[in-house]
């Protein structure tokens, strides 16, 4: 394993014992979590979601500066209360993080389903690898979709596609934009 791979590696187990010093679900989302469920890719930054009803985000920066993770913007916390999003590094290896504030009702179930996987020695948790496509499907970005379509095809046999379309739905109703679920279709046709 190469030095910036254990960065990596270390980033993680860092974030995860950091996120673990506060009373609020989490787990990673994104590329980690996407491999995590079997897909082969790389992926250069760590994205993380975290229960944010409740949660008091000076405790979280410093459970999380207590393991190496500090903001790597001025103002993190204005800027988290607005976007939802806190946003991090590692400061050893220097990875970038971010951690999304969940407050959707599909983001709490999607903590409660969430399930955990061994990254190394490190263990993880991670969405459900439905709920896992819905949030690559909701984000609809060129890469996001390609991760959807790979997570697809190697575990459509055990994902309720009816009950992911109909939640897929959901949210394009919300969003009033159907081409997310045009987007769906369109993967499930290329599927073998």
């Amino acid at each position: 394993m190469t030095r910036p791979a254990r960065g990596f590696l270390k980033a993680i187990a860092d974030l995860q014992l950091g996120l673990g010093r506060v009373e609020a679900p989490s787990m990673l989302i994104g590329g980690v979590a996407v491999i995590a469920h079997g897909v082969p890719r790389t992926t250069l930054d760590v994205d993380a979601t975290i229960e944010g009803s409740g949660l008091d985000l000076e405790e979280l920066l410093k459970g999380l500066a207590a393991v190496s993770v500090e903001p790597r913007i001025n103002e993190a916390i204005a800027f988290a209360r607005t976007s939802q999003v806190l946003l991090l590094r590692h400061t050893p290896s220097g990875t970038p993080i971010d951690l999304s504030l969940a407050w959707l009702p599909f983001e709490t179930e999607a903590l409660q389903r969430s399930t955990i996987v061994s990254i190394g020695r490190t263990a993880i948790r991670v969405p459900h690898v439905e709920d896992l496509v819905l949030y690559k499907l909701v984000a609809a970005r060129p890469k996001d979709l390609d991760d959807a379509q790979q997570l697809l095809a190697i575990h459509r046999p055990r994902l309720d596609v009816s009950k992911l379309r109909a939640r897929l739905a959901e949210f394009c109703a919300v969003l009033e934009d159907d081409s997310r679920l045009d987007q769906f279709e369109v993967l499930l046709s290329h599927l073998p």
